[in-house]
């Protein structure tokens, strides 16, 4: 099963850029060396490096996107999907319908 979802996920998901670079696809409409560009741009790496888990982790982990593995005091769930919002400029729809709870 871990090695069918890796391939499956591409860009290897939440360990790299490849779940940021699938919503910049989907929110900007963007082909997918565009969303790579656009993502890169907005985190500030090269866009090779965003399927390099070891440049990525560090960049999460700097702008509190999010990582795999749990750490102490790091953002978790929607407090990591509102950093992704705003660090790539984007409305995630989950957020806005939590945001809008809170009211």
């Amino acid at each position: 099963m871990p090695i069918s979802h890796i391939m499956a996920s591409g860009m290897t998901g939440i360990r790299a850029g490849g779940d940021l670079v699938a919503r910049a696809q989907l929110s900007k409409k963007l082909k997918i060396k565009d969303a790579k560009e656009y993502v890169a741009k907005k985190v500030g790496v090269d866009p090779f490096d965003l399927s390099d888990e070891y440049v990525m982790r560090d960049v999460r982990e700097e702008l509190g996107l999010g990582v795999v593995t749990s750490m102490p005091g790091a953002p978790k769930g929607f407090a990591a999907k509102m950093n992704i919002e705003k660090a790539l400029d984007i409305k995630i729809n989950s957020c806005r319908f939590y945001e809008s709870m809170l009211k």
